[in-house]
């Protein structure tokens, strides 16, 4: 093996390493070190914690997270094919009316299921 073929993966992996670790390091030599009672409670927002950190969430939020993050990709397919609309035709035009129609019919789908519901 030729390791003067490595030597470019070598000095990334090191500036990634220098990148990543240094500002953690800087802050903690150089940075101020004055904790207090407020700094080193559990929460800051003013009161005591109450109840089990291992208490279950409503499923209701993970769904309502997940359905967002969906319909938000959405959007990121349609600045692409907006702005090359010119050059992909009829055909780009008709491919992404089907994409939305889809879409649309699953946003239907879930809100006549009552997946957007908060009660």
């Amino acid at each position: 093996m030729n390791l003067e073929s490595y030597l470019p993966v070598l000095l990334f992996i090191i500036v990634a390493m220098g990148v990543g670790v240094g500002p953690l390091v800087m802050g903690r030599m150089l940075g101020p070190h004055r904790p207090n009672p407020d700094k080193l409670s559990p929460y800051e927002c003013g009161f005591e914690a109450f109840g089990d950190a291992r208490m279950q969430f409503d499923i209701r939020f993970y769904l309502i997270a997940i359905l967002f993050i969906l319909f938000d990709l959405e959007i990121a397919f349609l600045f692409p094919w907006a702005v090359s609309l010119d050059a992909i035709g009829f055909f780009g035009f008709a491919s992404m009316m089907i994409f939305l129609a889809i879409l649309v019919v699953g946003f239907v789908f879930e809100w006549k299921k009552g997946a957007l519901d908060w009660e």
